[in-house]
């Protein structure tokens, strides 16, 4: 429980950092307490959806050495931002919701998702666990 705790304090520091400095890729218009809430979802998305993608996704991931991970990653986010826009956040990733899949949505994703694992493992390098 202390782990799940630790990793949502540290995903709504890395929403955070990445919708206040770099709203182009994500933007959140609320509280601090939607963040935490965003951070929960997010957790719960990777929890339960993360691994079925990642186990049916092996064979490429070895074929692409991980780089698919990065679309993974990037799927989960708008899979987050579909969830948390149906629950009430105004939570985007690109232009998505409400508008509909892009180029320019999905290059935000993979940006952004690459920026919230970076921002995530710095903040998890300061906190000892």
């Amino acid at each position: 429980m202390r782990g799940f705790i630790v990793n949502t304090a540290i995903t709504a520091v890395a929403f955070y950092v990445v919708t206040r400095f770099l709203p182009q890729f994500i933007s959140y218009k609320g509280e601090l307490a939607g963040l935490i809430a965003l951070a929960v979802i997010f957790g719960a998305v990777n929890g339960l959806i993360g691994p079925v993608v990642r186990i049916l996704a092996f064979p490429l991931n070895v074929m692409t050495m991980g780089l698919i991970g990065l679309v993974i990653n990037a799927g989960l986010l708008l899979v987050t931002a579909f969830v948390a826009k149906t629950i009430g956040f105004d939570f985007t990733v690109g232009h998505f919701p409400p508008h509909l899949f892009t180029a320019d949505t999905i290059l935000a994703a993979i940006v952004a998702s690459v920026l919230l694992s970076a921002v995530g493992t710095a903040v998890r390098l300061v906190l000892p666990d």
